[in-house]
């Protein structure tokens, strides 16, 4: 499989900027943290924007850089996404695009022109000058762009951080098209927790200049101490699933993944329909025994307890790492632990409520639901 080496080491004051990590070169990858750890500077190291004094950096086959060597951004065929469209304003959008194709020879275009216009939806606003379209428009448009340029590897550096909910729940469908249809390599920089889940397949998670969590996105949030490592509203273990029924009277959707099923609020997608489903740590409650067959609890999972541990967030909380098919994370007070006496290879059930409001907003359901 490609892969994406890297490593760099970088001095700023009262900043040491040293990471280390391995990244597949397939779908998207989210580099993640809070503002300040160092993603922006991680994204420069790789396009070749800033040259780190100790630095390693090896796409596929071929070396960026080493002790030796500095492969200059121009021959390093990156495009790079900003955070705003930074668009030609005396050019329409038809001739902000054709600028992207001049930057490279006809014999190294792999993107057509009539393919970009398609994947990103700007046949209605070719002739139409950046200053007439939305900030999602814009966005498109640098996407575009940047495509045109052919390049071997994606790097978008929060080009949402603009874009209010609207515009970006606009714009998100465009972005999860392009590694599927293009088969171009993202990485994705982003301090919104929301836009990982949706795009991402793989995680690398920076904190203060260093990488604390790097792996498949369903394993970094089934780690234990992810609780220490990001906000606690975003704990919460990530299943795949696929749209098995719904049921509109009732307002629910019913989901299925690994032979369990699940409800969910309902979901305006058809049936056999890929969806990422969040369930949240705090949201999880664990029974022993066969739980009541008449509850208000519509989810009950059969699992195995595999890892115990204290919360780091919370001295009068554990955490419990769960096998329902899926890693499945819960969070249990320390009194609710020693009344169920649980330990590893225990069998328990756990139980999730529904909030049948606001489905999509992050942090404030148990279920936050992602189309794929």
């Amino acid at each position: 499989m490609n892969k994406l080496d890297a490593r760099f080491q970088l001095d700023y004051p009262g900043f040491r900027f040293d990471v280390e990590c391995t990244m597949p070169l397939d779908g998207t990858v989210a580099i993640f943290g809070t503002s300040g750890s160092g993603k922006t500077t991680f994204l420069r190291c790789v396009a070749g924007l800033t040259c780190a004094g100790a630095g390693y950096l090896k796409f596929g086959e071929d070396v960026w850089q080493d002790e030796q060597t500095f492969i200059p951004i121009q021959q390093r065929r990156v495009g790079v996404v900003f955070q705003d469209a930074r668009l030609f304003p005396h050019l329409n959008v038809k001739q902000n695009l054709e600028y992207g194709m001049k930057r490279i020879q006809q014999s190294d275009r792999r993107i057509q022109f009539s393919q970009v216009i398609d994947l990103l939806g700007l046949e209605t606003f070719l002739e139409r000058r950046a200053y007439d379209l939305s900030g999602g428009e814009q966005q498109r448009v640098a996407i575009g762009r940047t495509l045109l340029t052919s390049p071997k590897l994606l790097l978008m550096d929060e080009p949402l951080v603009s874009l209010d909910r609207e515009r970006k729940k606009e714009i998100f469908p465009f972005i999860q098209r392009l590694n599927q249809e293009l088969q171009i390599p993202v990485l994705y920089v982003s301090h919104d927790i929301n836009e990982v889940l949706q795009l991402a397949n793989h995680m690398v998670l920076i904190k203060e200049g260093k990488v604390v969590a790097d792996g498949p996105i369903q394993e970094v949030f089934s780690r234990l101490d992810l609780p220490g490592l990001v906000e606690p509203s975003m704990v919460g273990s990530i299943l795949e699933t696929k749209i098995a029924g719904h049921e509109s009277k009732f307002g629910l959707t019913r989901v299925e993944f690994e032979g369990r099923s699940l409800f969910i609020p309902q979901q305006a997608l058809p049936i056999g329909a890929s969806l990422r489903v969040q369930i949240h740590a705090r949201d999880v409650s664990l029974v022993v025994g066969v739980p009541a067959a008449s509850s208000s609890m519509l989810n009950s999972l059969e699992a195995t307890v595999l890892e115990i541990v204290e919360s780091p967030i919370d001295q009068y909380a554990m955490e419990v790492k769960l096998d329902v098919g899926s890693p499945l994370l819960a969070m249990i007070t320390r009194k609710s632990f020693h009344q169920l006496n649980l330990q590893p290879g225990q069998k328990v059930y756990a139980l999730s409520l529904i909030h049948i409001s606001e489905p999509t907003r992050l942090g404030m359901i148990s279920y936050a639901v992602f189309c794929l």
